[in-house]
């Protein structure tokens, strides 16, 4: 099939790409890498009368250090992302999920904002953007403001940007230390979204207890979620004080609205969630205890 007819506009800066968006209102859509967006028009599940292109917007793309956390341009290729050595030391797990996006083809047109911007609940972005405390930059006409990974997926693919917000770019704060990522999902084929997943940040001290983690789940709901009572019980123990099959039990007994559909039951979904939270605290924290 077709995409409906629409008006294309090709801004030269962010600013002028809000003040259209502010123009335009409900009926445009931002078209940065286009791996989510085509699809859905090809397939006329989505009708915008307007898109408004920012794939080729300078001031969306590149990753560097800023005041102690990596900023990492919305209009990053996911392929440019997994391949940064910046990204390698400062924050690994973005590293580590980047491969599990799609196919290559697809990561070298997705970019980071586009899959954070979309927030498919299944989507490793988003999850580790939740699990590493990212904060997401916005521009609107009305200025730049900072919006925490916490409150930013606020329902299926949908988010607490404004209707006339940009996404610009996201800190990822950088964890120093003993520390270790990890993430485990499982899906039909390699490339599909996950049924259900997980991602994992630990940090450890001398005496090999959790000083602080994060855990962010795929699939597991209408948004990434983050298991607040698992990651509370975790810290401040010593790594052997828990099993890591304890951790992931933990983290699905606060789900109560697990998604069934055509892929599986909701128990079936907890509890292959259950085992790749497992398999993630255990990656993590071994590379942690061996940093």
């Amino acid at each position: 099939m077709k995409p409906a007819p629409f008006e294309y506009h090709r801004p030269d800066s962010v600013d002028e790409a809000a003040g259209l968006l502010a123009e335009l209102g409900e009926d445009a859509r931002f078209l940065a890498g286009g791996q989510s967006l085509v699809p859905m028009l090809s397939l006329r599940l989505a009708f915008f009368d307007h898109l408004i292109d920012i794939s080729r917007l300078d001031e969306l793309k590149g990753i560097e250090r800023r005041n102690g956390a990596l900023w990492v341009g919305a209009g990053t290729t996911d392929a440019v992302v997994g391949a940064d050595a910046q990204v390698h030391t400062s924050a690994p797990l973005l590293t580590r999920v980047t491969p599990l996006i799609g196919h290559f083809q697809i990561r070298t047109r997705g970019t980071l904002g586009g899959s954070i911007a979309h927030a498919d609940p299944a989507a490793e972005y988003p999850a580790a953007a939740l699990a590493l405390d990212a904060q997401m930059e916005a521009v609107s006409p009305g200025g730049r403001r900072q919006i925490p990974a916490a409150e930013f997926f606020t329902g299926l693919w949908e988010t607490a940007l404004d209707p006339d917000e940009v996404l610009v770019g996201v800190r990822f704060p950088v964890w120093e230390g003993r520390c270790g990522f990890a993430v485990h999902e499982f899906a039909r084929r390699h490339g599909d979204f996950a049924i259900a997943g997980a991602v994992v940040a630990v940090e450890l001290d001398n005496d090999d207890r959790v000083r602080r983690c994060g855990i962010g789940l795929l699939g597991m709901g209408s948004t990434p979620r983050r298991p607040p009572a698992a990651e509370a019980a975790a810290v401040g123990q010593r790594v052997s004080d828990m099993t890591p099959e304890e951790i992931g039990q933990l983290a699905m007994a606060e789900l109560d609205d697990i998604p069934a559909d055509l892929h599986g039951s909701a128990s079936y979904r907890s509890r292959v969630g259950a085992a790749m939270t497992t398999q993630a605290w255990t990656t993590a924290t071994t590379e942690a205890h061996n940093a």
